[in-house]
């Protein structure tokens, strides 16, 4: 038997522990409700005995009273930490998915990310069940997640590559850390709605002004006060006057006073969430300048996050007191709720702009977080060197293959790209593992300049924006066949590489339209982006479109696809080999399903 890898060997033992440690506390909490139900029942018991019996003092349910408010709360702490535990437990069968390669179906999609317009969103199978995201997402809040999306879909320069992939080593290891972080940011998923929580913050204040405040502080001073001397002998007119004062100023202010506290409830326990899952990046010992960044970003001029919201916390806490029924005349005498509603709208002055910036930080802890848990758990991965910015980019690749491809299915293959060969024209037959090839030059790109580990021996990559049309399909609504929306695919990039540096990856180009339009078209398309500085692949089953390679040779190079029928099977190797293809498999694929198709009366044109 193999000897299992490390993230295997771990996530399966601490797998173990976690269940263990659930089911004791599920049998705690077992016990605990059975020992709620006794002390009920023996209260329940002396209450008679003192009520109707009369051999006891009703003193004596004080005891079992107390007992069940202790049972009740330590009854919820054994709830949590269960919950929590489960939390963990849930995290690690996900990573031995992954390590499995059962991964797929599993945790969020990021399908809201898609974008059909994007130049290689689609085409890459960025988002969607079984995509690039579902693989790499172990974030456990929405800025997390939109954070791995906008990386996903958006280059890094290579300073911002280092940086991350600085703070991706430095966490590789902490799988305690990712636990926790999981435990905690799964209560933070399904409470915190980003946008609310930063409209909330930063919206114009509902009470305003110095006077009003300046007013209550005064009539909570003297009101009491008026009582004092009306007890001393002074006229009833004093408190009278007082509670009259009171009265026009709480029916002045209090629909915006009420407006205040009800609306900061739910983003004070929203914040509450937050401020743990910020304590524990707080807590990291790091050394990486960008995790030292997010750190030092994660502080207020009070301190640090979760000591902000406490504050919030505590004045709602405050405002619950309101409701009690003994506490009630106090605090109507003491202006209790405007009071606390001043305070809520000063720690919205103080803090409320600075909430957007705290999730975006939480949403790249995570995002750093998730990409530090797929290098962990697939360590012969390497970092690539992602090289200064260069006119024609620079690809170079020995052993890429695809990541959402099982490792024992996977073919790995070289690719070079860069002054010479610029432009790589890929020929081969049907499923002979072209657009592949594409698939895992356009992943590899993307997860290199996002900061991550790639599925290759080495890779070396200069920046550059990335354009394909490996999945190009037309549209009823919009009026556009697929012809039309590939063109229009081409122009973008052709945009693209006006700007900057870029990679194409191009499947079966032009392939809707005639074979002489085709070859005339790609012909053009190729020597304006060359022009450019443009570099990429470009895949055909069309040998016309082949000899392009020599038409602008040195700057493109023929590679192809093999395959060969055996026994009327179609058998491929899917390794890319170079110069032109110089067969097709088509009718010899028709024929192997059992169409009749005749062969040619000349075998020189098959």
């Amino acid at each position: 038997m193999p000897t299992p890898s490390p993230p295997l060997d771990t996530y399966q033992r601490l797998l173990a522990k976690r269940r263990g440690d659930s089911a004791a506390l599920a049998r705690k909490s077992d016990q605990v409700s059975h020992a709620r139900l006794v002390t009920f029942l023996t209260g329940g018991v002396l209450l008679w005995g003192a009520l109707y019996g009369g051999w006891m003092s009703a003193w004596w349910l004080a005891a079992p009273v107390a007992a069940f408010a202790g049972l009740v709360v330590a009854h919820d702490r054994v709830l949590l930490a269960r919950d929590r535990l489960n939390r963990a437990v849930a995290w690690y069968e996900h990573g031995l998915a992954r390590l499995g390669d059962t991964w797929s179906g599993i945790g969020a999609t990021g399908e809201q990310f898609a974008d059909v317009d994007h130049l290689f969103s689609q085409d890459l199978d960025l988002f969607g069940p079984g995509s690039v995201f579902q693989l790499l997402n172990t974030a456990q809040t929405r800025t997390g997640e939109s954070t791995l999306a906008k990386w996903l879909l958006t280059p890094g320069d290579r300073q911002t590559v280092h940086g991350r992939q600085e703070a991706v080593r430095e966490l590789r290891g902490r799988v305690n850390m990712r636990e926790q972080l999981a435990a905690a940011g799964a209560a933070m998923r399904a409470t915190v709605q980003p946008s609310a929580l930063v409209h909330w913050a930063t919206a114009a204040p509902v009470l305003s002004g110095h006077w009003p405040q300046i007013v209550a502080v005064v009539l909570t001073t003297l009101t009491p006060l008026t009582f004092v001397a009306w007890n001393q002998g002074a006229t009833i007119a004093l408190p009278t006057a007082a509670l009259l004062a009171l009265a026009l100023f709480v029916r002045l202010f209090t629909g915006r006073t009420q407006e205040i506290l009800h609306a900061a409830d739910a983003p004070a326990r929203e914040l509450v969430v937050l401020g743990a899952v910020c304590r524990l990046v707080h807590g990291e010992s790091v050394t990486s300048a960008r995790l030292s960044a997010i750190q030092d970003a994660l502080t207020t001029s009070d301190g640090v996050i979760p000591d902000a919201v406490r504050q919030l916390e505590r004045l709602l806490e405050r405002h619950d007191w309101a409701h009690n029924i003994i506490f009630m005349p106090i605090a109507l005498l003491l202006f209790w709720q405007l009071h606390l509603a001043f305070a809520v709208e000063r720690w919205r002055a103080r803090h409320g702009a600075d909430v957007s910036r705290w999730l975006d930080h939480i949403g790249e802890f995570e995002a750093l977080s998730a990409l530090s848990a797929y290098a962990y758990e697939r360590p012969e991965d390497p970092f690539p060197d992602v090289v200064d910015i260069a006119t024609p980019p620079v690809y170079e690749a020995e052993a890429l293959a695809h990541p959402l491809i099982p490792v024992v299915e996977a073919v790995p293959n070289d690719v070079t790209l860069g002054a010479a060969p610029q432009v790589l024209i890929v020929s081969g037959s049907n499923m002979s593992g072209k657009t592949t090839l594409l698939r895992s030059i356009g992943v590899g790109s993307v997860m290199a300049l996002m900061g991550a580990p790639v599925r290759a021996r080495r890779l070396r990559l200069s920046p550059a924006a990335l354009g394909a049309t490996l999945r190009i399909e037309d549209s009823l609504q919009a009026g556009r066949s697929r012809f039309y929306a590939e063109v229009l695919r081409l122009g973008q990039v052709v945009d693209a590489a006006r700007t900057g540096p870029t990679v194409f990856l191009f499947d079966e180009l032009l392939h809707g339209t005639n074979s002489h339009d085709r070859t005339e078209g790609a012909r053009g398309l190729l020597r304006s982006l060359l022009s450019l500085g443009a570099g990429g692949l470009v895949t055909t089953h069309d040998l016309a479109l082949a000899k392009i390679a020599d038409d602008l040779a040195p700057r493109t190079c023929n590679v192809h696809f093999d395959d060969a029928l055996v026994e009327g099977e179609m058998r491929f190797d899917y390794r890319l080999k170079p110069g032109p293809v110089t067969r097709s498999n088509a009718l010899a694929i028709m024929r192997a399903v059992g169409l009749d198709i005749p062969p040619p009366s000349d075998p020189d044109t098959d």
